[in-house]
Formats: structure tokens, sequence, C-alpha cells
């Protein structure tokens, strides 16, 4: 059975509150540098560190937060953890791959060419 908050004790609070500050922290940076960058390809980087990263810091806190208030091994959380770790980037890559496809069948300047291997040539 769960006990509450009280019946942790004060180094664990201390630590469940450190991993989720810096991964609130984290996820602020990356939520900020998805509305402050300027363009869709730009944009893509920081989201995707600001969800692994911070998705981590949240893991850990959580994990550390049911362990000592279960009494037992809480590590399910794990899952969650790989999974937004795993499936976020390639998400993300997914996307800048059909935006650069767009933008180069719309003749956008703006976008890079495509890559040529000096092999092919």
């Amino acid at each position: 059975m769960m006990g509450s908050v009280v019946d942790i004790p004060l180094w664990g609070a201390i630590v469940v509150a450190f991993f989720l500050l810096i991964g609130a922290s984290l996820t602020l940076i990356g939520a900020i540098g998805f509305l402050r960058l300027p363009t869709f390809y730009e944009r893509i980087h920081a989201p995707t560190l600001g969800t692994s990263w911070g998705i981590g810091g949240i893991m850990l806190a959580s994990m550390i937060y049911f362990t000592l208030s279960s009494e037992r091994l809480v590590i399910h959380e794990i899952l969650i953890g790989i999974f937004v770790t795993v499936t976020t980037p390639v998400t993300l890559m997914l996307l800048a791959r059909a935006a650069l496809h767009r933008d180069r069948a719309e003749n956008d300047d703006s976008v890079p060419g495509k890559f040529r291997n000096d092999r092919e040539s």
C-alpha cells in the first residue's frame, strides 16, 4: 500500500524535487526553443531534446518517489521513457523529411537541394 508524501524521507523528497525540476526545466527549454526558432527545420531540434531529456528527469523522479512511498522497487516507468525516447526523434525526422519533400516540390529557394554523391557523377 502506498503511503503519503509525509512518509518518504527528507533525502528522498530532495532527490525527487531535484529530478522534477531538472526534467521540467529541460522540457521548458525545449518549448521555448520551439517558440523562438524562426523556421520549421530549426524548430525540429529543440522539442526532441526537451522531451527526451525532460522525460528522463521526470521519469527518475517518479521512480524514486513511488519506490520510496510503496517500499518496493518501481521501474515500469522505464518503458514509458524508452517509448518516448525512441518515438520522438523518429517522428520528428519523418516530419522534417515530409516538409523537405513538400518544399522541394514547391521549388522553395530557401530549402537546400538534393545531396549528390561525388561517386555517382
